[in-house]
């Protein structure tokens, strides 16, 4: 007898040692697991969609969830606050939960003063950063003694600066008016935005690029755009507004969920971004451009779009069908979990990209303060 309570006690102490290890090993992988995994779809549809803010460049995308909030990400270029508005009314849209600032360039921002005054907005998120200046056209202040506190000459052009940065002074001016909740945008931060659908911050991250590190190509405003992940059920979406190649390798190091069914192709398919790496970890099943007729930067770049068709995923552009809308209840029927619905029949070749007349990069100088219109005359911008 003396022997068989010994031998069930070391039968318990292993039991317990084993209990004590999946207990530490649910702690340190099962439970972050379960807080990220995303609620179960409702059943309710989803809807996203990506406005057609041309002719010129711009982003603004328009997401209901089916519990009927409304989240809407950037707001087009200045004078397209009336684009946004109109889609808001045609899809029964009363307010905005939330607002996201991907970045302080006019083709995402311009518009937004004019919607927020024009509607509820009940959050703001952006990164915090403002408008990047070139040093000449900063306004320069006078010391007491009365020189200025700049050594670089003014510009010689008066009140170019206050142009430059005058859609954002707008829409922060228009933010502060409306009583919104403010937020600084935080990588991992969700937000539940019912039935069963979510966002989740992925970036940017600090520290934020600088123009230093931009010399491989494109610019440290987009490359510090807020990256937002959209999860309903077994349907995923990235939005990476104008994130640069940077961005992506930074995010790429990162232990985040990137795979998704659908990618908006970042900085309307410029050559700086969609690099093949990040393509292979987000493997879409589609692609969605958000371009413009008129933009002169080459966008979509050709080289993108053989990206994007060497792996087999299918593409989507603005410039050429105009508003894009993605349908889901969040759940496989058959072999079918979104429905996509654009506004036109593609007239030209999906597959062909535009020809840069500029060079949207910091190495080459890149501003971004409206440097758009229509292409030089006899020019298709093709």
């Amino acid at each position: 007898m003396g022997r068989a309570t010994r031998g069930c006690g070391c039968a318990v102490a292993v039991l317990a040692v084993v209990i004590g290890a999946a207990a530490i090993a649910w702690l340190k992988f099962g439970l972050p697991w379960w807080r990220m995994k995303p609620p179960p779809p409702s059943g309710g549809e989803l809807q996203i969609h990506v406005l057609d803010v041309g002719p010129i460049e711009g982003d603004a995308i328009l997401i209901i969830s089916p519990a009927g909030k409304a989240v809407l990400i950037d707001a087009g270029d200045t004078g397209k606050g009336k684009v946004v508005l109109d889609a808001l009314r045609r899809y029964s849209v009363k307010q905005i939960d939330y607002f996201i600032a991907t970045h302080p360039h006019p083709d995402h921002l311009g518009g937004a003063a004019e919607v927020i005054k024009a509607i509820k907005v009940l959050a703001v998120i952006d990164n915090g950063l403002g408008p990047a200046v070139p040093p000449d056209l900063v306004p320069q202040t006078k010391t007491p003694d009365g020189s200025s506190s700049l050594k670089k000459p003014a510009s010689k052009k008066p009140g170019l600066s206050a142009s430059i940065t005058k859609f954002y002074d707008e829409y922060k001016a228009a933010v502060n008016q409306s009583g919104a909740h403010y937020e600084k945008a935080e990588r991992g931060q969700k937000y539940d935005i019912g039935a069963g659908a979510r966002l989740t911050i992925l970036g940017p991250s600090q520290p934020f690029f600088t123009k230093e590190q931009m010399k491989s190509g494109g610019n440290e405003p987009n490359a510090n755009s807020v990256v937002v992940r959209l999860d309903y059920g077994d349907f995923s979406m990235l939005l990476p507004g104008d994130a640069e190649e940077q961005t992506e390798h930074r995010m790429l190091t990162k232990d985040l969920n990137l795979a998704a069914r659908i990618l908006k192709v970042a900085h309307h398919g410029s050559k700086y971004a969609t690099s093949e790496d990040f393509i292979m970890r987000v493997k879409p099943e589609v692609a969605i451009i958000s371009c413009g007729d008129w933009n002169h930067y080459g966008h979509p770049s050709q080289v993108v779009l053989d990206r994007l068709r060497a792996v087999s995923v299918r593409v989507y552009r603005t410039d050429l069908q105009g508003e894009i809308s993605v349908t889901t209840t969040g759940k496989l029927k058959g072999d079918k979990l979104y429905d996509i619905k654009t506004a036109r029949e593609a007239k030209t070749d999906i597959w062909t990209g535009r020809i840069a007349q500029k060079d949207d990069s910091t190495r080459a100088g890149f501003i971004a303060y409206g440097n758009f219109g229509p292409p030089p005359k006899g020019k298709s911008g093709k």
